[in-house]
């Protein structure tokens, strides 16, 4: 592994995995998705115009303003309008902190210190998602070397304790609007289960993302699609 990048990995302060958490209080939380605002028309009655006047009614600049409204969603599309086209997930975004992300309907919020969102499965307590942020003098995820040398030294030094035997399954670099993300997959075994867990990572506005999700292994070929799903929603949104 290179020097750089254990180093760099060795470092990073974030907290264990949410759902190791202990005290955690239980509160719902209802996503916000914010509605497109409607285009409205004038009260006044159009008034005619003369065979020689090709100036667009009231009316077809309303449509014409929707259509253009909704060719900008699809081309950008917003975690609701994914969670809305993904059968069982809802979508959470906070410009705040500047990402989104979508989870799976039923999970319920967690309060975990040290984490900025937590979303688990109260019956199966390791079928959870967490998001942590760092800041970082880094400008690019690249910048900390490959993605299996930084996936691993993460997975060993911060997203398993040193307890636990793990094992780095793949890691690979994706891209999303142009940032590039390193998405992995891995396991970390404990005397009596394993979590089969897959994780993303990026950096943009200072910080250094970490969203990671997991189930138990028995539960694994149920939940695969469903974990995936989370870590493929995961994005950098304009902060506001």
């Amino acid at each position: 592994m290179a020097a750089a990048a254990v180093s760099t990995a060795a470092s990073l302060t974030l907290p264990r995995r949410a759902d190791r958490a202990r005290g955690s209080s239980l509160r719902r939380r209802h996503c916000c998705v914010r509605p497109l605002a409607a285009a409205s028309s004038s009260s006044s009655q159009p008034t005619a115009t003369t065979s020689g006047d090709h100036s667009p009614s009231p009316r077809r600049q309303v449509l014409v303003a929707g259509a253009a409204a909704a060719a900008a969603l699809v081309s950008r599309p917003t975690p609701a309008a994914f969670a809305e086209g993904t059968k069982g997930f809802l979508g959470v975004i906070d410009r705040k902190a500047g990402y989104s992300f979508v989870y799976p309907f039923g999970w319920q919020e967690v309060s975990v210190q040290g984490q900025d969102k937590v979303y688990k499965d109260v019956i199966e307590p390791l079928e959870s998602v967490s998001i942590n942020m760092i800041p970082t003098i880094k400008e690019d995820i690249r910048d900390l070397g490959p993605p299996d040398q930084v996936a691993e030294a993460l997975v060993r030094k911060v997203l398993a304790p040193p307890t636990q035997k793990t094992k780095l399954i793949e890691a690979k670099q994706t891209e999303i609007d142009g940032r590039a993300y390193y998405t992995f997959e891995f396991t970390a075994q404990a005397p009596n289960y394993t979590r089969h867990a897959l994780g993303t990572i990026t950096i943009a506005n200072g910080k250094f993302y970490t969203l990671a999700t997991g189930a138990n292994e028995r539960r694994w070929d149920k939940m695969k699609e469903r974990l995936h799903t989370i870590v493929d929603s995961f994005k950098i949104e304009t902060k506001v």
